[in-house]
């Protein structure tokens, strides 16, 4: 099973991948989690990325691709994976099909899309309390999200791969819901 889930920010991609990960036995690839650990350990990608992540701005697709590809050729990403926070953009979407298909002619099964009210979104990431989360980062990850991310939903739309989930239900209904788009998914591979 591969599957990407988009979402804007707070929308409750990285706990419902974490969930479905464990539950597949398949690896969860998160951008957001990978970039912070480059951060944390400051990294030349860390060091580079935190200048953008400091003003609620995307890191640069160079940067995101290079972690991607990394995971996507790891060993434990052969059985599956799960792409938590990526692509976040039309170049992304492009140039990861490119790479998936040269790395092993594999594709995605799914895409699957969180849906969340705006307002609920400014909330859980203000409850979520990271360091780099001030209200004026917050506004502008989403408005990066709306600018950049959200026309991903009409692209794969188009290629008939998207899923669409009520990401405002409580975690264990949305999870029960994504435990049904794969049963589905499982039917039809």
């Amino acid at each position: 099973m591969r599957l990407i889930f988009l979402g804007p920010p707070g929308a409750g991609k990285g706990t419902q991948a974490s969930i479905l990960g464990e539950n597949l036995g398949i690896l969860h690839i998160s951008t957001g989690e990978l970039l912070r650990q480059e951060r944390k350990d400051k990294t030349e990608r860390g060091v580079e990325a935190q200048s953008y992540i400091d003003r609620g701005a995307l890191v640069p697709d160079r940067v995101v691709m290079e972690i991607v590809h990394e995971q996507l050729t790891k060993p434990e990403a052969k059985k599956g994976w799960i792409l938590d926070g990526f692509p976040r953009n039309v170049s992304q979407a492009d140039a990861l099909d490119e790479l998936l298909i040269g790395i092993s002619q594999q594709s995605y099964d799914c895409v699957i899309s969180f849906e969340v009210p705006e307002s609920v979104l400014v909330e859980r990431l203000k409850e979520r309390g990271r360091m780099d989360d001030t209200l004026e980062v917050l506004r502008n990850r989403l408005q990066s999200y709306h600018e950049e991310t959200a026309p991903l939903i009409e692209f794969y739309n188009d290629r008939k791969k998207l899923e669409t989930i009520n990401g405002f239900m409580s975690m264990e209904a949305v999870t029960g819901g994504l435990k049904e788009v794969v049963e589905d998914l499982k039917k039809n591979i």
